[in-house]
């Protein structure tokens, strides 16, 4: 009490003494400031003060001592989750552990607007250690095992880098066993390992689950599966046999087996096992009583034999005519007889003739009701023109014993005709001939042409097979009563007369010289085929005949067909184009001429 006074009054000594040594003089304020203050103009402008400088408190003269401000509070003075730190005239903040500054310095003054934000500690990869799964918390984390794995040394959660606790993976060790079962397989010893059993040779599985799992444990569940005794029970008994011996009913158990009396052991085996499904396998042997001698049958011979069996086979110049060729000994020691029958062998294809020149017919030896396959291949030529070749096939299915066929055999041809049966492999052949037979007379289509001469045209196709051998071509004069007869084989010679008189040949075109087609000009003074084409009189009508003839040894035979007609000088003919059909072949022909009478196109048209 006493010292606080003597320093208030010592205080005042001093102002005063101060006081007493300016009296007179101006005082100085700025000069009596502490080193941690500043001079400044008072606010009410009487004169200047001496001020504390920041982070200072104080008179401003005699002292100026630091401020502690973290004594507020860091919450207050840094912000959440942060330490203050004071400094002589200031301070600094820092984050606490498991934060970290926005503005990622060590160190920070808030008003820079820096904040302490949570780390999040779980995007270090393995932070947890192997098993281990990271939780993040404000501040901190903590760690859990994954499924599979257990904690070690602590509980959960743990912190890694202050406990000692850790993952470790979940093991089960080795699968354990079951009562009369096998391992089959097993994935590994870990937690979700699965082991397979199956129960051990002569055993079944009865019920229960074949399988063990390691789990959360470290511990093995199951399998709880139930393996029983396979047993079969008593043995099984075979058609005419005795049981010999036994060696029990389980699983592999044999029994043995043997022929009663009056019966021989014919094939199969005389055991039976007790199997895996619990039922006996066996015996297979059959025991037959003995049949005697073997059945005798008609046309037929014993080829092979034993205790059960008899092959038979027909004698030779007979074959068999169905039935089962075989006599078998039945268990009752009865022959079940062949039933086989065999007939003298004849040829499959006989008598074959040809009629109609076009049809085949012959006798078929072969079974009642089958059916045999024919091959009918026919290869045909003809003598008078060397290029002509026709090769054909045909297939024929029949039951019937005496088949017929009707072939497309072109007239004026040799042929040579071959059958076979393709079951038997037998085969017949025949030749023939057709015949020669009249062209058929060309269809006749008129048209009109002018031209200085009458030019005859005629076109034939080249792939034709008709019997055509050569075209004649007549030129009849129109006086008095005109008589034509195509039918006549008899053909005028006129091939020395330069000068023609009634009816006459003018040309005689051969197959062979045609080709594809060709021109003829009526009256151009040359030969063609041996005959005089003589020039045309003025002044004369004429009809112009074209005739087709086949010939073929001694036969001829022809068709005539109206060409043309010419009118006086002017040589006014009538075109024609012809087309025939069938066998006579296809080709046309053609005049150019003037104009043509209407008389006469009228007339020509009605006898087409």
């Amino acid at each position: 009490m006493y010292w606080r006074t003597a320093l208030v009054i010592l205080a005042f000594l001093t102002l005063a003494i101060t006081e007493m040594r300016v009296t007179g003089q101006t005082l100085d304020v700025c000069a009596t400031c502490h080193p941690n203050a500043t001079c400044e103009e008072k606010v009410d402008g009487t004169g200047k003060a001496c001020n504390c400088m920041y982070g200072f408190v104080g008179n401003g003269r005699t002292y100026c001592q630091d401020k502690n401000e973290c004594q507020i509070g860091a919450n207050k003075i840094c912000g959440q989750h942060t330490a203050c730190h004071n400094t002589y005239g200031s301070y600094y903040c820092t984050c606490l552990a498991g934060y970290s500054p926005s503005n990622n310095m060590a160190i920070f003054i808030p008003n820079d607007g820096t904040r302490c934000q949570d780390i999040n500690e779980c995007r270090v990869q393995g932070i947890c250690g192997e098993g281990g799964k990271c939780t993040n918390m404000q501040g901190y984390f903590n760690c859990l095992c994954q499924v599979g794995y257990q904690v070690h040394n602590g509980a959960e959660p743990f912190h890694p880098h202050q406990d000692k606790a850790l993952c470790k993976a979940i093991d089960c060790g080795q699968p354990p066993s079951a009562l009369n079962a096998v391992q089959l397989s097993a994935t590994g010893t870990r937690y979700g390992s699965v082991a397979t059993f199956g129960c051990s040779e002569g055993f079944f599985w009865k019920s229960g689950e074949n399988s063990s799992v390691c789990g959360a444990e470290s511990v093995w569940k199951g399998p709880s599966l139930v393996c029983e005794a396979i047993d079969c029970g008593q043995p099984p008994s075979a058609l005419n046999a005795v049981q010999l011996s036994a060696t029990g009913t389980r699983y592999g158990s044999v029994a043995t087996f043997g022929c009663s009396e009056g019966f021989f052991w014919k094939s199969g085996e005389n055991s039976s096992v007790c199997g895996a499904e619990s039922v006996w396998k066996g015996p297979s042997l059959v025991c037959e009583a003995t049949c005697g001698p073997a059945p005798a049958l008609v046309n037929t011979e014993v080829v092979l034999q034993n205790t059960s069996v008899v092959f038979h086979r027909c004698l030779e110049g007979f074959h068999s005519w169905r039935g089962r060729n075989t006599s078998v000994c039945d268990i009752t020691g009865k022959w079940q007889a062949a039933t086989m029958r065999c007939r003298e062998i004849k040829p499959a294809i006989s008598d074959l003739v040809v009629f109609n020149e076009k049809c085949l017919r012959w006798k078929a030896d072969k079974y009642e009701e089958d059916t045999e396959n024919y091959r009918i291949a026919f290869v045909g030529f003809r003598a008078y023109q060397r290029s002509f070749h026709d090769k054909r096939k045909k297939l024929l299915s029949s039951t019937s014993d005496h088949p017929e066929i009707c072939l497309n055999l072109l007239p004026v041809t040799n042929y040579t005709i071959s059958i076979t049966a393709l079951s038997a492999r037998f085969t017949s052949t025949l030749t023939t001939n057709t015949s020669l037979q009249v062209p058929q007379a060309p269809e006749i289509l008129y048209r009109e042409i002018e031209a200085p001469l009458p030019t005859l045209w005629l076109r034939r196709s080249v792939n034709t097979l008709d019997p055509i051998s050569f075209y004649q071509v007549f030129v009849l004069p129109l006086e008095g009563t005109l008589v034509f007869d195509c039918s006549s084989p008899k053909t005028p010679d006129f091939s020395s007369q330069r000068k023609p008189h009634g009816q006459y040949i003018t040309a005689q075109l051969h197959l062979r010289d045609i080709g594809k087609e060709m021109n003829l000009t009526l009256g151009d003074g040359h030969y063609y085929g041996g005959f005089y084409n003589a020039p045309l009189q003025n002044g004369r009508d004429y009809y112009v005949i074209l005739r087709a003839v086949s010939q073929w040894g001694g036969a001829f035979k022809h068709s005539c067909v109206i060409w043309a007609k010419v009118r006086d000088k002017s040589y006014i003919m009538k075109v024609s184009s012809l087309f025939a059909g069938g066998s006579i072949g296809v080709f046309a022909l053609a005049i150019f001429l003037g104009h043509c009478y209407t008389w006469f196109c009228k007339k020509t048209r009605q006898s087409s």
